[in-house]
């Protein structure tokens, strides 16, 4: 008579690795080089404006078409600020005047394209972006001038101060307008009248004088 042979019901060794099953050997999921299963890594997108991210050391800009897949490139551009002001222009002739902007204070300056066509719409994009970097150019050079108009001042300031307290006001010190005054009326004074001794005097006469004595 056979046996019942079964090498699963044999125990195995408790030092030994266990026996490898069917779901232990299918693929597991694979995980980002961000770090767990599923997480996106990071796009390089601006922090504070939209439409935009960094690529290269650069910033692109683009825009989805309204009910479309389909996206628009606006072009590439070394500062964030003039990326940003592309997507505003290009977000204003797509969305109209009630869709968020990046810089809301610029909505009546940007330009307007000739027609919807993507080609229209990233020219007006491109000058967008140039007028920012002519905008910005200028604010940093006003910047700098009164950052130095006020180290100037603050200078004549400190220079002022050492001078004032440098200052002695001598007229002040000797008193110089009731000196004049004192000198003044001393000149109008007539001098005292000496009155010199006669020979008979100076002979031993009756008369007193200086060396008299009793």
């Amino acid at each position: 008579m056979a046996s019942n042979y079964n090498p699963s019901n044999v125990p195995q060794n408790p030092n030994d690795p266990p026996t490898p099953t069917a779901d232990a050997t299918s693929p597991g999921p694979v995980q980002s080089p961000g770090g767990s299963s599923g997480q996106p890594a990071l796009s390089g997108r601006h922090p504070m404006y939209r439409g935009i991210r960094k690529r290269s050391g650069k910033w692109v800009s683009e825009i989805r078409e309204p009910r479309k897949t389909t996206r628009i490139w606006l072009g590439t551009y070394p500062t964030p600020e003039m990326a940003a002001a592309a997507y505003d222009a290009a977000a204003l002739a797509l969305k109209g005047h009630d869709t968020a902007l990046n810089f809301p204070n610029s909505r009546l300056t940007y330009p307007t394209p000739a027609s919807a066509s993507a080609s229209d719409i990233r020219a007006a994009a491109a000058s967008a972006a140039e007028a920012a970097r002519v905008r910005t150019e200028s604010e940093s050079s006003s910047r700098g001038a009164q950052q130095a108009q006020e180290q100037e001042q603050e200078t004549n300031v400190g220079t002022t101060s050492r001078v004032e307290e440098e200052f002695v006001d001598e007229e002040e010190l000797l008193n110089m307008p009731n000196l004049l005054v004192d000198m003044a009326g001393g000149m109008l004074v007539s001098p005292p009248r000496i009155e010199s001794n006669s020979s008979s005097d100076e002979s031993g006469g009756g008369g007193d004088n200086l060396w008299s004595y009793t």
